[in-house]
């Protein structure tokens, strides 16, 4: 059942899979890396674990070299993991998240440059940087090489630019997606609705990842207004849009959408009419991608406080990711900063059967 605060979601669910019991939150601390990796920030090997969108950047690259391969939206917020889009660990930087928000945007046109000056002044800092490449062990300019290819590959391209530009869009669309604020919900990020369409136009511009983080959903006080009026209609307005328009333009099956946080709330109120941290369980809602959609999986309890049937650990939501994106969780290594190979999710965490 849908609550009546989510009534374009509802009218979607036969587009989804929600999960109702997700575990593996480590301790109810704020931060989104368990969503971004599928792991915890324990015992992590040398550099840390990148995040989905730098391991695709990593193994699969990008489709289109004018559009990097990930993409965060996520803009910074007062309470820096809030604004995460994802870090690339280990990865290094030229895998990390390209990041189009404020005035980055502006600097992905030439401007009075033309063509050929720029690429004089590319086979200029080409001639510079083979003598610091002789120089450098660390790896780092490999990173740096990626980036300086990506930043030539955008400013000689309006392919990047054109897909963040929502202008371009019918009216009708945007209005579908609604607009929302593009100002921080308090420590936390906007509530952009915007962001939505724009992850659909860069993925099909060639994007592989983008991820967008929405409002401040830390309700310890007053849970039920700020829900209800800040929070609620907004995310349900353009992520149903959402939704609806990737099966519209016949993309459901190639794009995969999660939306989810680190841990689930306290079942009972608190004395100032919100919901605290709870770990213990949370949820979480799937859509696309091919899978298995108009399903629920797992449950709780009555009070929704302990799971109650189907355990789903982040990892095998993660596994599923993978699977879907044509890549071997299992099979697959990645070198950490020690050299060592690391799997992309854990062995005991399998993707999810009811999805395939």
């Amino acid at each position: 059942q849908i609550c009546e605060h989510l009534p374009g979601l509802a009218r979607v669910m036969d587009k989804c899979v929600p999960f109702r019991s997700i575990y593996g939150s480590p301790n109810g601390a704020h931060d989104s890396f368990i969503c971004y990796t599928g792991r915890t920030t324990v015992n992590q090997p040398p550099g840390g674990w990148p995040c989905l969108g730098s391991t695709v950047s990593q193994l699969q690259g990008a489709s289109n070299p004018a559009v990097p391969a990930f993409i965060g939206l996520s803009p910074d917020a007062g309470h820096p993991p809030y604004g995460s889009p994802g870090l690339p660990g280990f990865l290094g930087v030229g895998n990390a998240a390209f990041r189009p928000s404020g005035p980055a945007q502006k600097d992905m046109v030439l401007g009075s440059i033309d063509e050929k000056r720029l690429s004089s002044r590319k086979d200029l800092l080409a001639s510079v940087d083979s003598i610091r490449r002789d120089m450098d062990s660390s790896g780092m300019m490999s990173g740096l090489d990626n980036l300086t290819s990506q930043a030539f590959d955008i400013l000689t391209s309006s392919k990047l630019v054109e897909a963040l530009d929502i202008s371009r869009e019918p009216q009708e669309v945007r209005d579908r997606y609604g607009k929302g604020s593009p100002k921080n919900f308090g420590d936390g990020a906007p509530t952009n609705q915007e962001h939505f369409l724009m992850a659909r136009r860069l993925v099909e511009a060639g994007a592989r990842v983008v991820t967008l983080n929405f409002g401040r959903w830390d309700f310890h006080s007053d849970n039920f207004n700020g829900m209800k009026n800040t929070h609620l209609p907004q995310f349900d307005q353009a992520l149903s849009a959402l939704i609806e328009d990737l099966h519209a333009r016949g993309m459901a099956d190639n794009v995969a959408v999660i939306a989810w946080g680190e841990f689930g709330r306290t079942p009972r109120i608190n004395k100032d009419a919100g919901r605290d941290h709870w770990p213990q369980v949370g949820g979480a809602l799937l859509a696309g991608g091919g899978f298995r959609t108009g399903q629920v999986i797992g449950a709780t309890d009555r009070l929704g406080g302990s799971i109650a049937d189907r355990p789903v650990h982040f990892g095998e939501v993660f596994a599923s990711l993978y699977h879907f994106l044509g890549i071997d969780p299992h099979g697959t290594t990645l070198r950490d900063f020690a050299g060592r190979p690391q799997y992309l999710v854990d062995h005991q965490y399998q993707a999810l059967p009811e999805l395939m």
